[in-house]
């Protein structure tokens, strides 16, 4: 399966943070990208896991995404 992630530098934790926005809730992060990928990675791994074990797996499908920025 691939899943679409979100990836953002966070200056706070001086790392990179990983949302995936099709698995609500899962997220994840590193200092390095490699490692925040890597996270991630298994992160989905266990949200996979936990959902189907309770039976409460779905995935919410994103027919469009736009992603950019806007400075001000």
């Amino acid at each position: 399966m691939k899943f679409k992630v979100i990836i953002s530098y966070d200056s706070e934790y001086d790392g990179y943070v990983v949302d995936v926005p099709e698995l609500v809730g899962c997220m994840s992060q590193g200092k390095t990208l490699d490692e925040a990928l890597n996270n991630i990675k298994d992160a989905i791994r266990g949200w996979l896991e936990v959902e189907k074990k309770h039976g409460r797996f779905e995935v919410i499908e994103e027919k469009e995404v736009f992603l950019g920025e806007v400075t001000v």
